[in-house]
């Protein structure tokens, strides 16, 4: 499923243009249409670009200005995510080298991970592998090392019936985890693991396969989850992302909860629970 970046911007401009309606961009709602969306000729007159030009681009056989990506995300009402999917696809902005080789945990986030004892936290790398964790994130989560290190990738594990029991809002998290794998395949093109990683999935899924069709992107860095654990119950959590400044490319994830409430007491459990097998939780990639 290795795409051509064209191809690929092509099928993301189409999906957003069938989003969209007359009404929703300033134009008269005229009739009802059989196939849903915008026409390119709108989208071309809107962004002040003839239709000739954005047939073109759509269909990969040219490559746009940044002016003409500028008033062509405008048209298109994209969100800021979508705006620099669309940039990276067309190699407008400086893509910085991406090593392909097997990642290893930064020593330093290794460390870290070892001292957040009350705070659930992993490092995910490309395509959103795990490449490290600490005991409270394998007990929250699962048990990331009884999964095959060439398996231990988030993505998966959102996708596993375990994940949708445990999450209350499931589709949600699906959702969104579909977004990121989204604009990872605009940063790492041609990567054969991610490459194999959303075929497994969609062969898998229906439901991977329905988001990842729809183009959606997200490179959300924070936000609330609630999960229904089987052992501390209904815990409410706010998640960040820090990235680490010698390898952008990794990324650490932490859970923490709201002081003086229940899921601040079933994070101290968890803890407490996890603290009789704690080499189960050291792992990392290889």
């Amino acid at each position: 499923m290795t795409r051509n970046a064209s191809t690929e911007l092509g099928e993301f401009l189409r999906a957003r243009r069938a989003e969209l309606t007359p009404r929703s961009v300033g134009l008269p709602g005229g009739t009802v249409r059989r196939v849903p969306g915008l026409r390119r000729e709108e989208v071309a007159m809107l962004a002040a670009i003839s239709t000739d030009h954005y047939t073109r681009l759509e269909q990969g056989r040219i490559q746009a200005s940044e002016p003409v990506l500028d008033a062509i995300t405008r048209v298109l009402d994209l969100d800021e995510d979508q705006r620099a999917y669309v940039f990276e696809l067309a190699g407008k902005e400086p893509a910085r080298p991406r090593p392909q080789g097997v990642q290893q945990v930064q020593p330093q986030l290794r460390r870290l991970l070892d001292d957040l004892a009350s705070i659930p936290a992993m490092v995910l790398g490309r395509q959103m592998d795990v490449l490290a964790w600490n005991p409270l994130a394998a007990a929250l989560v699962g048990d990331f090392a009884r999964i095959p290190a060439e398996q231990r990738n988030y993505a998966r594990m959102v996708f596993s019936p375990a994940m949708r029991k445990l999450y209350a809002d499931w589709e949600t998290t699906a959702r969104t985890t579909v977004a990121r794998l989204r604009m990872e395949a605009a940063h790492n093109a041609g990567s054969p693991r991610l490459t194999t990683l959303v075929n497994d999935l969609s062969e898998q899924d229906p439901d991977f396969r329905r988001w990842w069709a729809a183009h959606h992107v997200a490179a959300r860095t924070t936000g609330t989850k609630t999960l229904n654990h089987p052992i501390a119950g209904t815990l409410v959590l706010e998640w960040d992302t820090l990235t680490a400044g010698t390898d952008p490319d990794q990324q650490l994830i932490i859970w923490t909860a709201a002081p003086d409430t229940p899921t601040q007491e079933g994070l101290r459990f968890l803890a407490s629970w996890a603290a009789g097998d704690r080499e189960a939780g050291r792992g990392t990639m290889g």
